[in-house]
């Protein structure tokens, strides 16, 4: 009885399968956002002022960094917790697949929500005119805390990593 209820846990992993295959759908999604964000830009660019571009830009570096991120978990997690990836020798394969474990992946996936929350930030920054500055200290109270909980989870990796 012990075997089969093991086995059958152990064969649960599967079921997070499909939640990876949903992030290759999300991150499809977000590359035809991406291309509509361009694509609404191009008629515009000589008459669009410089600040609205950069922030344009910054809209489109941060759909970037989302994208790697959706990558990175989808790849990693299901490296950590579904199966290994059987991929072809001859075929291009991603310098950190199957270096990620469990803790890294945590690690770069707040790091990656630093870099992502900074974007965010300087867009609120570049329109400081247009926001209420109560809503501006709220935007930094949750930036900080995630520099804070990402230096946190590091630090704390580093400890256990040298007991």
């Amino acid at each position: 009885m012990e075997k089969l209820f093991e086995r059958l846990m152990y064969a649960s992993r599967w079921i997070m399968a499909p939640i990876y295959l949903g992030l290759s759908v999300v991150l499809a999604l977000l590359a035809v956002k991406f291309f509509q964000e361009i694509i609404h830009l191009v008629p515009i660019i000589l008459s669009t002022p410089e600040v609205d571009m950069i922030l344009v830009v910054l809209s489109l570096v941060d759909m970037a960094l989302v994208g790697g991120l959706i990558v990175m978990v989808m790849f990693s997690g299901y490296e950590n917790f579904v199966s290994r990836l059987d991929i072809d020798e001859n075929s291009e394969k991603l310098s950190w697949l199957g270096s990620l474990d469990a803790t890294s992946l945590k690690n770069k996936v707040a790091a990656s929500i630093v870099a992502i929350s900074s974007i965010h930030l300087l867009k609120v920054f570049m329109n400081v005119e247009k926001i209420p500055s109560e809503k501006i200290k709220w935007y930094l109270l949750v930036h900080i805390t995630f520099v804070i909980s990402a230096f946190a989870m590091g630090y704390l990796d580093k400890l256990t990593k040298h007991k």
